[in-house]
């Protein structure tokens, strides 16, 4: 008799992220905030080397897996939001009573909150700003705001030149500067080919989300911040030229995904040879082609596959092309671009009104109730009444989970940190042992980050021990106490009613993963025609009647050959031809294709994860976001068919009634949804 399965609130307690040990990220860690507290001790600025050595540590938080180039934007924005919210935190705590404070941090909460919708880099810049605010209304020191400030800036910014001075084990002896990029795109490769390899088994939706992340970490290690519009280095163009030449591979790979048949095992060899060409940064080789089915072969019920081993052979055949170049073009490389109305639409729709609430209430009520008991001398003689909203902030952060996934781990880790800090404290030197225990905690925050409940563990013994070593008394209880009346109020106020509709957050993103699904179907769909002359095109009434339209036109010039022949020498075919040899003039749109593409698959990505999220929470909270997981199912069918439909219509210029069929099915099963597809521009 089986074990009844655990409710998906209790499951995701105790699920962990697995991988190997980042130990770069381990060496940075114990090289910052230990040394930075022992700095300040010894330059007998004891209270600027704590704010240091917590800035050190929420940065070392934000440091994640990926590129120099993107590490400056993800440490560096959440380092000056920290640091005004240390200034204005300063400021208020001196100038402000108790009612005051309150309200000023409800208000504060609803900006914070509101920006984390944003993004990842939002969300980690609105919580250091709460954080710190807390920290400067509630820690007592000698400095002015603006020299906390910048001492909160002195210790991030020290973590940050670790990040990009330290090379990575394992990377190319001489230039590292670009080993993140280096990984994130070989990685791309690998995962186009587990995909080949994959398909028509079952494993092969799994392997199509992977290669969606490689591509998503791909992008973002290449977009970072940059003084110069386009790369400035030979290396940095290569890897740009490798990245976008593994596109065209992706969207192959995801044709062949969507037929549905096992692929020769020959396919994959090409992608794996290009990844090991990219981790060692060397040429590529002779690459092995495809076997595409010679002409007049049937196949059976597959008619698709051809054309998608077509695409896949060219694309492998630019790939090289692009590998031995010995120093990359100029490429624009194919990443997001968030207007400032996206930004807006993201602060102040559903979710970020719903999500800013929230952390108002928790943040305000919190800040609130710990002014009163710190007035009523609940806490004793110590002043650490900032540690009840800073708990609050954390807890009500949505992308650590699940609302009861973050309370149980919440109260277990800082439980086990308070009582662990309690034992070493009685034995370790002072104050020696507290600085090795602060490197050594320091150390383990990028491993502990796998874990919710053991990166508060490890957090709980940093704070205790840089309190210590700021000379006030050991403080596990009241940290526990703490801890555990936080949680109680983030739960009480995650269950309460807001405006609007409940799921709010889940339901954006699924929207705007619709929007994109839609803008990439209407722009493979458009016209038949692809004017390049700037000629009015057709407007149609709808996705479904383009689709209909290009399963019985087939326009001249579009297909270099006949859908059922393949031209000779393919091999041998020089950079100026292919598939779309026979297309006129200015007329390839397929850099403006996969700029589509990536993004339908990334806030489907995004979709997919919030509607995960959701449906952990606890039934009272799940039911409300109950059938997104099947908007979501079928919008990734219409991506994945409209990404089929593209590659066929390159080569043939006509789809197959199979086409016709699942594109007309999604759409119908989207609008019974109430999510109707938009006509094309014309």
């Amino acid at each position: 008799m089986s074990r009844p399965a655990a409710p998906p609130w209790l499951a995701h307690a105790f699920r962990a992220q697995r991988g190997p040990v980042p130990w770069s990220a381990v060496t940075r860690g114990a090289f910052a905030a230990g040394p930075l507290l022992l700095a300040g001790v010894l330059g007998g600025r004891t209270s600027v080397g704590v704010l240091a050595a917590v800035a050190a540590m929420l940065a070392g938080i934000n440091d994640r897996p990926g590129s120099r180039r993107a590490s400056v934007k993800r440490l560096g924005v959440p380092a000056l939001a920290g640091a005004f919210g240390l200034l204005v935190g300063t400021y208020a705590g001196q100038g402000m009573t108790a009612v005051p404070l309150a309200l000023a941090f409800t208000g504060l909460g609803l900006v914070a909150g509101g920006v984390s919708a944003v993004g990842p880099v939002a969300s980690a810049a609105g919580t250091q700003l709460a954080v710190a605010v807390a920290f400067g209304a509630g820690m007592p020191a000698a400095e002015s705001g603006w020299q906390r400030a910048l001492a909160f800036l002195a210790g991030a910014g020290w973590l940050m030149l670790l990040r990009l001075a330290l090379p990575s084990p394992g990377s190319p002896a001489g230039d590292f500067r670009f080993d993140g990029e280096r990984a994130a795109v070989a990685d791309v490769y690998d995962a186009i080919a587990a995909l080949l390899d994959a398909a028509g088994g079952p494993h092969a939706t799994a392997r199509r989300a992977a290669l969606t992340a490689a591509l998503d970490h791909a992008q973002d290690a290449l977009d970072g911040p940059r003084l110069r519009r386009h790369a400035s280095s030979a290396a940095e163009r290569r890897l740009h030229a490798q990245y976008a030449a593994a596109l065209p591979l992706a969207e192959a790979a995801t044709a062949l995904f969507w037929v549905g048949e096992p692929v020769a095992a020959r396919a994959s060899e090409g992608p794996r040879r290009l990844a090991a060409a990219v981790r060692g940064d060397t040429a590529a080789g002779p690459l092995p082609a495809p076997r595409v089915p010679r002409a007049g072969l049937h196949l059976r019920a597959a008619a698709p596959v051809t054309p998608a081993l077509r695409a896949l052979d060219d694309a492998l055949l630019r790939a090289a092309q692009a590998f031995d170049r010995a120093e990359g073009a100029h490429h624009r490389l194919i990443a997001r671009r968030r207007s400032v109305r996206d930004v807006a639409r993201a602060v102040f729709g559903a979710g970020g009104r719903e999500y800013g609430l929230r952390v108002a209430l928790c943040f305000g009520g919190s800040a609130a109730i710990a002014q009163m008991l710190h007035h009523t001398r609940w806490y004793g003689h110590h002043q650490h009444w900032y540690w009840l909203p800073v708990t609050a902030v954390f807890l009500v952060k949505p992308d650590l989970g699940p609302l009861a996934s973050r309370v149980l781990c919440r109260a277990a880790g800082t439980v086990l940190g308070a009582l662990v800090f309690a034992g070493l404290a009685a034995l370790l030197p002072r104050p020696a042992g507290l600085f090795l225990l602060v490197a050594v905690c320091g150390a383990l925050v990028p491993v502990a980050v796998r874990h919710f409940a053991a990166l508060t563990a490890v957090i709980t013994v940093l704070v205790l021990a840089l309190v210590m070593v700021g000379g006030e008394p050991q403080a596990s209880v009241s940290r526990i106490g703490e801890t555990l009346l936080a949680c109680a109020l983030v739960l009480v106020v995650g269950h309460l009613p807001v405006p609007g509709r409940r799921g709010g957050a889940v339901r954006a993103r699924l929207a705007t993963a619709g929007t994109a699904a839609h803008a990439y179907l209407a722009h493979v769909l458009g016209d038949p025609g692809h004017p390049a002359d700037g000629a009015e095109r057709r407007t149609p009434s709808g996705p479904a009647d383009l689709a209909g339209r290009w399963a019985q036109e087939e326009p001249a010039g579009r297909a270099a050959w006949p859908a059922k022949e393949e031209p000779a020498g393919r091999a041998a075919w020089p950079a100026g031809d292919g598939p779309t040899a026979g297309a006129p003039a200015g007329c390839d749109d397929r850099p403006e294709r996969w700029a589509l593409r990536r993004e339908a698959y990334r806030t489907l990505a995004e979709a997919r994860t919030a509607i995960a999220l959701a449906a952990a929470e606890l039934p009272a909270l799940a039911r409300h976001t109950e059938g997104t997981d099947a908007v979501a199912e079928v919008l990734e069918r219409l991506v994945d068919t409209t990404t089929a439909c593209a590659v066929h219509l390159d080569d043939t210029g006509r789809l197959t009634p199979r086409h016709v069929r699942q594109l007309r099915a999604a759409l119908t099963e989207l609008e019974l949804q109430g999510m109707r597809a938009p006509a094309p521009a014309a």
